[in-house]
């Protein structure tokens, strides 16, 4: 499926899986989708499984947008003190659509959680309160982190974050039945060789051809590049390598402070999920890493450069690109915005060191060059995140491995053939007008029976959803003419009449 096919499906507000290769282009999908309900004035929830993939797509962690914080269970007297929570209910209640990035890390239980509380404030018995969802994410990446169970003999809990399996076992997962939307195109890797690599890989093929290449790409230590950022699989040799190198160039090293501002919890969030260190050391030299898109400037999460001085004036540093480009960096700004407010800021360079950075942090980001160390590798998905990151073959210098380096979840991998079919079926089952707002559809199993009919009338039988009739309720108190509200739903006047009558914002003039 391409990104123009999955974004007209999310358009007809059908709770949507949103999946593919790294690469593929599921961050951009989002933001274009997120561009398109904010000029219609709805504000889409935007959060994610983790605080670093929330930092990627300027949204908050699902644990903190649901109220569940850090608990691994959901009792009774847990729903009723969240649901209970002014904030919290605030913003679910407002809530018309849910996007949560990098589900692959979010297990069965925490979606289950999520549904609860949804549908508990939303006082609305459909999946998650009858919000649209949209969940993005590739199950061959990082799956959830497990966490040891807490113990307790209470018999009111509801759920617990351990329950068995990836987030598609969720029962909430199969109530939501998500539309899959498999994005096939590649914008990251363009080398071939690399690509077959890959993909066998995410196949489970992975044979002596596909060896070859990765020997071919070995090094030792004497040829490491210095300039190039090296992946490990644990922080303490991300540490102990950018401390030693920077050591090791002359002159004192320049601090850059990070500023907070807002909520607590929030900030913590920020900052946990920020690649930009709390301080950050820089000396003339160093290897950096841009941690923050700015294409204007010329860098983007993942770009990297040389410090080549600091400005005189401002004090900031000047980095000189792979491009050669020279930017002066100043201070960016993370948020955290609901309802078009700012509920937390952290300011900070939008840089790293580049030396050495984790596997785990590196998911999201794409480098040109890269120093791979697949020695440790301690769960399935994580060399292949790792090896996803470059671009291709020839930027690629890997230093080990081990058995587990080049292998993915087996259940993921029979999960994925059978996604990969919904996403074909989904692909000729869904259609959109051609121009202007597309077809609404809001019940797949009344599509095929009225395929015929809207061929020749786009607008025949459409059902309404809760989302819709939230937006005709708002633009037509907003003061908007029913001539407008036809064009805006791609509707014929009379079918807006109807609706608004049966809403109770019109009379019924029969």
């Amino acid at each position: 499926m391409t990104q123009s096919q999955a974004l007209s499906i999310l358009k007809t507000a059908a709770n949507v899986f949103l999946t593919g290769e790294p690469g593929s282009g599921k961050t951009h999908t989002v933001n274009e989708y997120v561009a398109y309900l904010r000029a219609r004035g709805i504000e889409p929830a935007i959060t994610a499984s983790t605080g670093i993939a929330a930092t990627h797509i300027g949204g908050m962690t699902i644990h903190s947008w649901s109220g569940i914080g850090i608990k691994t269970k959901l009792s009774q007297y847990d729903l009723d003190k969240i649901s209970s929570n002014r904030n919290i209910t605030k913003r679910i209640q407002r809530a018309q659509v849910l996007i949560v990035d990098e589900v692959s890390m979010l297990s069965a239980g925490t979606l289950s959680m999520i549904d609860v509380i949804c549908r508990k404030i939303k006082r609305n018995q459909e999946p998650f309160g009858g919000v649209q969802i949209v969940l993005v994410g590739d199950f061959f990446q990082l799956p959830p982190v497990s966490k040891a169970e807490e113990e307790s003999n209470a018999d009111n809990v509801l759920i617990r974050e351990s329950a068995a399996g990836f987030a598609y076992d969720s029962p909430a997962w199969e109530r939501a039945k998500p539309v899959v939307c498999y994005l096939e195109e590649q914008h990251r890797q363009d080398d071939a060789d690399f690509l077959a690599v890959l993909s066998a890989i995410r196949g489970n093929v992975f044979g002596d051809e596909h060896l070859r290449h990765i020997k071919a790409r070995k090094i030792t230590n004497h040829a490491i590049p210095d300039s190039a950022p090296k992946l490990f699989s644990h922080n303490i040799d991300v540490d102990r390598v950018n401390n030693e190198i920077l050591a090791k160039l002359s002159g004192d090293p320049r601090a850059f402070t990070m500023s907070a501002q807002g909520q607590e919890k929030i900030v913590a969030m920020l900052k946990r999920g920020c690649l930009s260190p709390e301080t950050l050391y820089l000396k003339v030299g160093a290897a950096v890493m841009f941690t923050k898109n700015n294409p204007k400037e010329g860098f983007v999460n993942g770009t990297l450069g040389v410090v080549e001085k600091f400005d005189a004036q401002s004090g900031c540093p000047v980095v000189r690109a792979r491009n050669g480009r020279r930017i002066e960096v100043r201070a960016t700004d993370w948020t955290v915005e609901e309802n078009s407010a700012i509920r937390a800021r952290i300011t900070q360079l939008p840089l790293r060191l580049a030396w050495a950075i984790t596997v785990h942090k590196s998911q999201g980001i794409s480098l040109d060059e890269a120093v791979v160390d697949l020695s440790d590798v301690f769960e399935f998905g994580q060399g292949y995140v790792a090896l996803s990151r470059v671009r291709r073959l020839s930027g690629l210098h890997i230093i080990g491995w081990n058995e587990l380096a080049f292998r993915v979840h087996p259940e993921v991998l029979e999960k994925d053939t059978k996604f990969r079919a919904q996403s074909e079926k989904a692909a000729q089952r869904f259609s959109v007008a051609a121009e202007g707002e597309p077809v609404a559809i809001s019940a797949q199993k009344n599509f095929v029976s009225y395929e015929k009919i809207r061929e020749k009338h786009p607008s025949a039988y459409l059902p309404w959803d809760e989302t819709q009739d939230e937006r005709l309720r708002r633009s037509f108190v907003g003061g908007s003419l029913v001539a407008d509200l036809a064009a805006l739903f791609n509707r014929t006047k009379g079918a807006i009449r109807s609706r608004l009558v049966k809403l109770g914002l019109l009379d019924d003039l029969k």
